[in-house]
């Protein structure tokens, strides 16, 4: 009997220490599986937070603009659509189509010796995937290696086209100085570049 009662308490003690150890390894590996995880996500990228629309169209229009300035017309027309239509600089009717626009444009940035523009107090509207901005801007170039400069207004209005905003539809007005006497000013410079107001549609010639 005393060898049985023996033999039953070595019994539960090994069978305490094999749950302990089973115990124990299990807690070990869950931790280890955790570790593991945790080190898996600290190595995946964090995903991108998301940009306000009004923030991205801000972006896209000084973008745009200084496409503008230094003739790059490929990345102007990231930024617009195919359709797009444009106020014309003449009183003319609109410009149909990025294609029209930039073949105008081409022609008359040609009287300009460079071009420098400032936008200022810019306001951007959103209403579902309709979005529409407007700005002031002051321009200046060299044409026949004489100072010019202009200023104006411009509205844009964009659609949302996936995860972009295109533009389609610009509407560019230069403002005409007037004397104190109430009387237009005139100036000297040719009617093509009078005309080619900044991302507006430049007149014919």
């Amino acid at each position: 009997m005393a060898h049985c009662r023996i033999r039953n308490v070595r019994f539960r003690c090994f069978l305490a220490a094999a749950l302990s150890l089973i115990v124990t390894c299990g807690a070990s590996a869950g931790q280890k599986h955790k570790n593991q995880k945790d080190s898996d996500n600290a190595s995946q990228p964090l995903p991108a937070m998301p940009v306000p629309a009004t923030s991205q169209i801000e972006n896209d229009i000084g973008e745009m603009l200084g496409a503008f300035q230094i003739g790059n017309t490929e990345l102007m027309h990231k930024h617009y659509a195919d359709n797009a239509t444009f106020v014309n600089g003449d009183y003319a009717p609109l410009v149909f189509g990025w294609q029209n626009y930039v073949t105008q444009y081409e022609q008359a940035r040609t009287a300009f010796q460079g071009m420098q523009l400032n936008r200022r107090n810019t306001y951007i509207f959103t209403e579902g995937d309709i979005a529409w901005a407007s700005y002031q801007w002051e321009f200046g170039s060299f044409v026949n290696g004489k100072p010019y400069s202009a200023v104006g207004q411009t509205t844009l209005i964009f659609k949302k086209v996936g995860d972009n905003w295109l533009i389609v539809h610009n509407h560019t007005s230069q403002i005409c100085p007037v004397c104190a006497s109430g009387s237009q000013q005139q100036t000297s410079v040719p009617q093509t570049p009078t005309q080619n107001q900044p991302g507006a549609a430049p007149s014919k010639p």
